[in-house]
């Protein structure tokens, strides 16, 4: 197949109806259970998670979890209490505050970013955010975490990040996704129901989620789609255009981010073409012609997603086992 800009667009209503047999299948035939939880964000992935759920089960059999802490936008609350009440469900509300204060999540993450910036106070109203470079495709850069604050007054100032604050910054920020997952668990055992992840192909393969936090599902309806095909498959399914042009973000840092800041480096619609010419073993020349884009910045991108996921592939694996052997040493199991 000759690389074109179409190459991601997919049958929408195929496309759903497949995923749709396929989780009643899985859920309820392989897994005995009578329906699924899903957690709601206000943004198009779980937004589409939740549509295929309801077309799978009914909304009868299908709990929609909000699990805001005291970070969260609150603009991502009102937004998920829309769609849910016009999906005719009633949400669930998890705020999660109180345990993320019970594991010190908000009190680790502060003491790293004062290693940094000695003035940040989050109590007086100062905010922050990790941010990568943006110029992927200009320059040959560093994958290099910087930190910026934002004072009460807007002051903004940014600074590299070195390992060890940006390891406390990041260990303490996943016990977020760690007890959403909890709590996620909690419903679905308590009604003898799966849970149901939200995240795309990018999350998972580029290593963009938390192992053992919203990695921990049952099952991954959109994991084989790019994020622009998600796009397709919200339209199709009704998903409200406030939800369709919102801008993606993890909702993991005081400080608005988006995933583009954070992690990916590019748009969406530019990431994906090029993700999917680099995973199809398309020539960086053929591509760059077709994108508009010169073969330095193509090779650039190639780089870039290899990297990454070749770094992230110890989020992608399952607990490792050890057997004895016959000469009394131990060796991993195989997988």
């Amino acid at each position: 197949m000759v690389f074109n800009k179409r190459v991601l667009e997919i049958d929408p209503a195929a496309e759903t109806n497949r995923i749709v047999a396929a989780l009643k299948y899985t859920i309820q035939k392989r897994m005995r259970r009578y329906g699924g939880v899903v957690g709601v964000s206000g943004g198009v992935d779980s937004a589409v998670v939740l549509a295929l759920a309801l077309r799978a089960f009914g909304p009868q059999k299908v709990v929609a979890v909000m699990l805001p802490e005291s970070d969260s936008d609150p603009e991502s609350e009102a937004i998920a209490r829309r769609l849910a009440r016009a999906s005719n469900v009633t949400p669930v509300l998890e705020n999660i505050t109180a345990a993320l204060d019970g594991f010190g999540c908000y009190a680790r993450r502060d003491e790293a970013i004062r290693r940094v910036f000695p003035e940040y106070d989050a109590a007086a109203g100062y905010k922050a955010k990790i941010v990568l470079p943006k110029n992927l495709l200009e320059e040959d850069t560093v994958n290099v975490f910087s930190l910026t604050i934002i004072a009460p007054d807007g002051t903004e100032k940014t600074k590299p990040l070195f390992p060890r604050d940006f390891l406390q910054i990041v260990a303490a920020s996943n016990f977020k996704q760690r007890t959403r997952m909890a709590m996620l668990y909690y419903h679905a055992e308590v009604n003898h129901y799966a849970v149901i992840g939200t995240a795309n192909k990018n999350e998972h393969d580029q290593g963009f989620f938390v192992k053992h936090g919203d990695a921990g599902v049952d099952v991954k309806p959109i994991g084989h789609l790019y994020k622009t095909q998600v796009y397709q498959l919200a339209e199709y399914l009704g998903v409200p255009e406030e939800i369709r042009k919102r801008t993606p973000t993890s909702d993991t840092y005081s400080a608005p981010t988006s995933q583009q800041e954070f992690f990916f480096r590019l748009p969406f619609e530019t990431m994906d073409l090029l993700w999917f010419a680099q995973e199809h073993g398309y020539a960086a020349r053929e591509v760059a012609a077709v994108m508009g884009l010169t073969e330095q910045q193509v090779q650039r991108a190639y780089n870039e997603f290899i990297r990454k996921h070749r770094t992230t592939a110890y989020l992608r694996m399952s607990a490792v086992g050890f057997e004895a052997t016959p000469e009394g040493t131990m060796r991993a199991e195989a997988s």
